[in-house]
């Protein structure tokens, strides 16, 4: 194994990860022809053998053709032999485990489901599982069970619990969806995760020990991070390449330990199931024939609503045929245990909202137990067969290995990296979900930040309420708004919500229980702002109608004559030094700080079209300091004499096509013909360069470009799933040149490119520190009178980035990606949710989002991403619609530029990269923007007010706070007990690039924490507790000056008490 290690020191003794290569190891044990029993018939593949079992998926990807011969029955793999005699020794255990999977919205809305569907399974658990103890169940979805939960009367609720703590039920992840592992961020992720474990706490006191994901579209490695640091053991996954399945099935390697690529140890590693066939109904999971496994499908016998394409029904299982029947589902059994490398069989037994009618359990129970009872009652059928949970099977893998829950067994894979991108036949990759309904994935984002943002907020504010003992004063019944947008967001978590990829009237009715939260979000950060920045808490008075501030979707418009104090709330962790814009109705605007300072102001005008500006409305722009997490007080007043609002200098650039400026006085406009010429704006530190005639960035070694994408001619096309492209893009083409406005002036300079389908932004912040590093772009795209178009935007560099770049996995973590000319175009795109970037051994570009959208590197240099796509048809996943509810929609992005410093030119190994220190700030204040909360005039006039600052002393800057989650009270779910989560990640960092001013003191201290150090002297922290990532498992109590500390990339969540 090589090793190449880097610790560098830069930016105060920052302590960088060491990165390490690793190379594909193979099991020697899996090739070792004894131990194939006999081996039956696996195909020859090419094998890698080194010391150790270790598998990279980059490798694994290199490694393969990725063609698709015909398999036979099993149509995308290969024909499985066996020896009879296999099974003399040890008899094969079968776990038969019946599941109904649930979607919380897809082509109906969770509550349609819910009323046409999900109450009636549920209502028919209870008494059905109850009439046989053998019987057994798994569930995952918590949105739908909680709310049948709700409306179930106390006998169903006790015989449910019973079902439960009797082992026939299972609960199964145990999240509130079963979430999208390509566009979800961590942060939802994770808070999805501990809604479901909460709410399964404090109503059956039950904790899962199993993870089930049947249909997200690819897997992400942050899911087995989250569920081993929730304390589960097992997990399974299904929807993974039909090669990929293939190659781990002909190496026996669909069971592994699924570790982190950064982890040196063993301690991410989580043992994974991984499903072989094509998909998770009944045809698919019995063995490797469904023409013969439907036939063990009972809801589908003569005579009911749904049948077997393959047109041999089901029979009835009674004395006459049930040694026939037997035999047959037995051979099946016997093959696809074959792919396996223990004689334990896991067999799923459901599909899509099965077990709705009390019919369908007989069916399946009855039949399945006369199969049973006469395989077990049949010695030399050397067989044990039963119903079972996910973890009944697991348990049983564990111990036929002889290892402890969630250990490794013996010659078992270690596997690090991840199952994107899914394609389940033919070339029809899963790529296009990455980006579609855009506008949902960023509205989704604005939300997360607002909820983190609340929760810390109101974590605060009750805190502080305690301690003052004006507890009963604060509107602590806020907290139901809290609940409230967790399950919104949680739900929108959903494999069909944040993909785009529901029906129209889904999508709604997700959008408008995500502005219902937002609502309600945004009354809790003010009732929070509210009490914290109060001077004298004795003047506080709260009144439900009559709030003292207010949150305005845009920023909000100063009236003149008026005066008017500002708070504006910054919800990351560091001190942040960064431009603010205002909307003013007034040029004489003077803003001053909470100290009397006055501060410089640009005043620039507020466009309605692309030469038209507003009389009425103008932008002030100002520079402002604002501490970690706190609430900072401004005053804004209408002053004659305002030396220090400048005024923004603008320029048109015009095609002579009659179109004219027109100026408003007092800010000034002039108007030039166009020209080819190179063009420039600048700040201290960036100089930018545009073209003359497309008004789009072209220097600062980065070429912007617009592409096209159309779809396929044939009757495949792409749709909300899949991204089926007619060839390689085109340029974007207009006949008219675009109105070009260049805006300059002393706190920022911008360039605003108008073309018909889009709105480039280009701007950069004339600060000193994080924001004025990269440059702020936002798209605003608007498609909507386009066909079957896919819009896309193109950076082109000379960085020799070669076949390699790097996206991130959830916002959580960097996963190296290769460009495979092997694969089809759109194979070759990942999901983006947060970050990409290029780079070679003297430069890093990294394309920072706000939002999650589809990214690729189709050549040496270049960062590819799709903006929004139009798609006028089905592409035959079961949606039933294409995309045409396009809306107008604006992409928000940072690119940074770094230079690697001299010292180090190593590029970063084969499977690990990290982000810079820089790079970390400047994605978070990308995705946590400042809000502003203008107070409201006063009839009393307004009591003094002062700035909220919470952390005593700064947090080290790898250090990420997750959230501060006030934890709901057991007696009452809606209101909040006396302790609070805090959930912190250590981030890891790459120190190779040249050092910057942040514009903060930036230090750091190998991990290590003190929480009491932190807490702000107005909050005493009276217990802490570490505990398991959903708070369902609790280690022992910390004193309070304890010194925590967490490993590079560690999350951790420990539970507070504060007063």
């Amino acid at each position: 194994m090589k090793l190449r290690k880097q610790v560098t020191v830069c930016g105060g003794a920052i302590f960088c990860v060491a990165v390490f290569s690793l190379y594909l190891m193979l099991d020697r044990v899996q090739h070792d022809p004894a131990r194939r029993q006999s081996g039956g018939n696996f195909p020859r593949v090419r094998v890698i053998t080194l010391s150790a079992a270790f598998n990279i998926m980059l490798d694994v990807y290199s490694l393969l053709k990725f063609d698709n011969p015909d398999g036979g029955v099993w149509k995308q793999g290969f024909d499985i032999t066996y020896e009879p005699n296999e099974w003399d020794n040890e008899p094969l255990q079968v776990f038969v485990v019946p599941h109904s999977h649930n979607d919380p919205g897809w082509v109906k809305t969770f509550d349609k489901y819910f009323t046409d569907q999900t109450q009636h399974i549920l209502n028919n658990m209870v008494v059905k599982l109850a009439e046989d103890p053998r019987r057994k169940f798994i569930w995952s979805e918590i949105s739908f069970f909680s709310k049948w939960w709700e409306t179930a009367d106390v006998h169903k609720q006790e015989a449910m619990r019973k079902l439960i703590l009797g082992g026939q039920l299972e609960i199964v992840t145990g999240g509130w969806v079963m979430t999208d592992e390509a566009n979800a961020h961590y942060f939802a992720m994770i808070d999805q995760l501990i809604e479901g474990h909460q709410w399964l706490e404090s109503n059956l006191g039950i904790t899962p020990r199993s993870g089930w994901a049947v249909d997200p579209f690819g897997h992400s490695a942050t899911m087995p991070y989250l569920l081993k640091r929730a304390n589960l053991t097992s997990m399974l996954i299904q929807r993974i390449h039909y090669s990929i399945k293939k190659h781990f099935a002909s190496t026996r390697n669909l069971e592994f330990m699924w570790r982190q690529a950064w982890d040196m140890g063993s301690n991410t590693d989580m043992f994974c199931h991984m499903m072989p066939f094509y998909s998770y109904d009944v045809p698919h999971t019995c063995g490797p024939d469904p023409k013969i496994c439907c036939q063990f499908d009972f809801k589908r016998l003569p005579g009911g609503r749904i049948n077997c394409p393959w047109k041999v029904p089901p029979k009835t299982i009674v004395e006459a045929n049930v040694a026939e029947r037997a035999q047959l589902l037995l051979d099946q059994y016997r093959k696809k245990s074959k792919l396996y490398r223990s004689k334990v069989l896991l067999v799923p037994l459901g599909d899509d909202f099965r077990y709705d009618k009390a019919l369908e359990w007989d069916q399946q129970y009855i039949n399945y137990q006369k199969l049973f009872d006469y395989m077990n009652s049949h010695p030399e059928m050397h067989v044990q067969a039963q119903f079972g949970t996910l973890t009944d099977y697991f348990n049983a893998v564990y111990k036929t290995n002889g290892v402890a829950q969630g250990s490794r067994p013996a010659g078992y894979p270690v596997l690090s990296g991840d199952f994107f991108a899914y394609a389940d036949r033919e070339d029809h990759y899963w790529t296009g979900y990455f980006t579609s309904r855009p506008f949902y994935k960023s509205m989704d984002r604005i939300i997360e930040s607002h909820l983190r943002g609340a929760e810390i907020l109101y974590s605060l504010a009750v805190a502080n309420a305690r301690h003052a003992g004006m507890e009963g004063r604060y509107p602590v019944s806020d907290y139901s708004l809290l609940v409230d947008a967790r399950r919104s967001v949680g739900l929108f978590q959903h494999h069909d919500a944040i993909t785009g990829t529901a029906k129209e009237n889904v999508v709604i009715d997700y959008g408008t229980k995500l502005l219902r939260s937002l609502i309600g979000l945004k009354r809790v950060i003010i009732n929070a702002a509210h009490f914290l920045v109060m001077k004298n808490k004795e003047f506080y008075r709260f009144y439900q109608t009559e709030p003292f501030l207010e949150t305005v979707m845009a920023n909000f418009i100063y009236k003149k004559q008026t005066d008017l104090y500002l708070v504006m709330f910054n919800p990351v962790e560091r001190e942040r030094l960064c431009a603010v814009t205002v909307l003013v109705n007034t040029v004489r605007v003077r803003v001053l700080t909470e100290d009397g300072q006055t501060l410089p102001v640009q005043l620039s005008a507020q466009w309605s079209s692309a030469s038209q500006m507003s009389a009425e409305v103008f932008e002030a722009t100002f520079m402002v300091r604002l501490p970690p997490l706190a609430l900072a007080v401004f005053h804004l007043y209408d002053s004659p004499d305002s030396p220090m609002t400048l005024r923004s200098d603008t320029l048109l650039r015009l095609s002579g096509r009659g179109v004219a400026a027109r100026a408003v006085d007092p800010l000034p406009v002039r108007s030039q013909q166009a020209d080819s010429q190179t063009f420039y704006i600048s700040s201290q530190s960036l100089t930018l360069g545009f073209s003359g005639t497309t008004g789009l960035l072209e220097v600062l070694k980065v070429q912007m470009q617009f592409m096209v994408y159309g779809t396929r001619p044939s009757k495949d096309k792409s749709g909300a799933y899949l991204f089926l492209p007619d060839g390689k893009a085109k340029p974007y083409h207009q006949k008219e040149p675009p109105v070009v406005r260049v805006v300059e002036g002393p706190l920022f300079s911008e360039v605003v490119a108008h073309y018909q389908h889009f709105q480039q932004t280009i701007r950069i912040y004339n600060v000193p520190g994080v924001d004025g590093l990269s440059i702020d772009i936002t798209t605003m795209v608007d498609i909507r009178d386009q066909t079957n178009k896919e819009l896309a935007i193109r950076l082109v560099t000379d960085i020799q980035s070669g076949e390699v770049f790097y996206t991130d996995l959830n916002g959580f973590q960097m996963q190296p990606r290769r460009h495979y000319l092997k694969l089809p175009l759109q194979a070759n795109f990942y999901p983006m949710p947060s970050q990409a970037y290029i780079q070679d051994g003297n430069y890093r570009l990294t394309l920072h989002t706000a939002q999650a959208l589809g990214v690729s590197s189709l050549e040496s240099g270049q960062l590819e991403v799709i903006m929004d796509r139009r798609l006028m048809q089905d592409d035959n996943r079961g949606l039933g619609q294409g995309l045409k509810d396009n809306k107008k929609t604006a992409n928000r992005f940072r690119l940074l530029l770094e230079r690697r410093s001299a010292s180090n030119k190593m590029t970063d190994s084969a499977t690990t990269s990290f982000p810079s220190v820089l790079s970390h700030m400047t994605n978070a204040m990308l995705n946590h923007e400042v809000l502003a909360l203008p107070v409201l005039p006063k009839r009393r006039g307004i009591p003094p007010l002062q700035t909220f600052a919470p952390l005593k002393s700064i947090l080290p800057c790898d250090l990420h706070l997750v959230n501060l989650r006030s934890i709901q009270s057991q007696q009452d779910p809606q209101s909040p007990s006396p302790y609070t989560a805090l959930i912190l990640h250590r981030l890891a960092l790459d120190c190779g690039f040249e050092a910057q001013n942040l514009g903060f003191n930036c230090t750091t201290t190998q991990g290590q924490v003190r929480v009491e150090t932190h807490t702000e002297k107005r909050i005493k922290l009276l217990t802490i507790f570490p505990m398991s990532l959903t708070l369902m498992h609790s280690g022992t109590p910390l004193a309070n000056n304890t010194t925590i500390t967490l490993d590079p990339m560690e999350i951790s969540a420990f539970k507070l008490k504060l007063r």
